[in-house]
């Protein structure tokens, strides 16, 4: 049986792509490597192609025309035969020693016969310019080696959401009640972060510095200057969260729980401010317009939540100039702290 699934969506990764597979081999027969190759136009396809004739009992090679990450991260489930699923992206790669670690506390628990449907470990930004780290650890946030419920999680800060990174989801829970990724968009991590949260009861924190996520390169979606040129693909994926679940939903599910998806929506609808706001344009002021009317007419009380008494007023008041300075200020502290670039 297979542990762990490792999707690795690739769209012209040839020149980092080996670095991630060949540290996932590491975890040997007890894992599986997708590798989806999203209609690249490099060597790509080739390099996955070889893995899979040298590792035909571990790796796979999937073929596809171009769809996005989130296209990668839907073929990846629906292939997926390990117990439990986690995305790595092309560029990114794993720490061997915590690998072993993760393993060896999967086995455990299948002996023990203790069901974990997500498991959450730390990743570190690996920093490109001057090889520094940051470790975004979530110890003081979850009971640690410990079985623990959503009502024992801790309050979160702003910058600390679980991102896809931290995040390893139980296959069934994904292959059974997953909503497929929009193709053609960026940052639909956090929709993958968020929407299969309600199907989670037990949870599992190993404090193992894991996944190690690299930083630095112009081209990447989280560099800033892209996230503000992309805001209309922010803008979508935060339609995508609201349409998931409803006010009325989330108030349903156990206060743990519900706690953090309140917080997780209003975290992005943040996000999706600081970046429309940071350029002052009308076309940026009529797609957030849009955006809170659609959610006013649609969800009333969920647009009360988000725009009025989930995080500071004045985010929502001020005007749009000064609002795009506030909030682009407010990213570039915590890009700063963590070296984002």
């Amino acid at each position: 049986m297979k542990l762990i699934t490792f999707a690795i969506p690739s769209y012209n990764s040839e020149a980092y792509l080996q670095k991630c597979v060949d540290s996932l081999l590491k975890g040997g027969e007890e894992i599986e490597i997708i590798i989806v190759n999203d209609g690249s136009l490099d060597h790509t396809g080739i390099i996955a192609d070889q893995y899979q004739e040298k590792y035909p009992t571990i790796v796979k090679a999937i073929h596809q025309e171009n769809g996005g990450h989130g296209s990668g991260v839907n073929t990846g489930i629906k292939h997926a035969t390990g117990l439990f699923y986690k995305v790595i992206d092309s560029d990114d790669w794993v720490d061997e020693d915590a690998l072993h670690k993760f393993i060896s506390q999967i086995k455990t628990h299948i002996k023990e016969n203790i069901e974990i449907d997500m498991y959450l470990t730390n990743f570190v930004y690996e920093h490109i310019a001057d090889d520094t780290h940051f470790v975004r650890s979530y110890a003081d946030k979850f009971k640690t080696n410990e079985v623990t419920h959503w009502e024992d999680v801790k309050k979160f800060k702003y910058s600390e959401t679980l991102l896809m990174h931290a995040i390893t989801y139980r296959t069934k829970i994904l292959q059974e009640h997953y909503m497929a990724l929009p193709k053609h968009t960026f940052y639909v991590d956090n929709l993958f972060a968020y929407q299969s949260l309600p199907f989670t009861k037990n949870l599992y924190y190993i404090d193992i510095d894991f996944y190690r996520y690299l930083i630095g390169r112009d081209d990447q979606s989280i560099n800033m200057t892209n996230i503000v040129r992309r805001y209309d693909q922010q803008i979508r994926v935060m339609r995508e969260m609201l349409s998931r679940y409803d006010y009325q939903d989330i108030i349903k599910m156990d206060k743990g729980l519900r706690k953090y998806m309140f917080f997780c929506l209003s975290t992005v609808m943040i996000v999706t401010l600081m970046f429309t706001t940071a350029v002052n344009e009308k076309c940026r002021k009529e797609a957030m317009n849009s955006l809170w009317n659609d959610l006013k007419q649609s969800d009333y009380k969920m647009y009360l939540k988000l725009r009025y008494f989930h995080y500071p007023v004045i985010i929502t008041i001020l005007p749009w100039r000064l609002k795009g300075r506030v909030t682009t200020k407010g990213y570039l502290y915590f890009a700063k702290k963590i070296k984002l670039g």
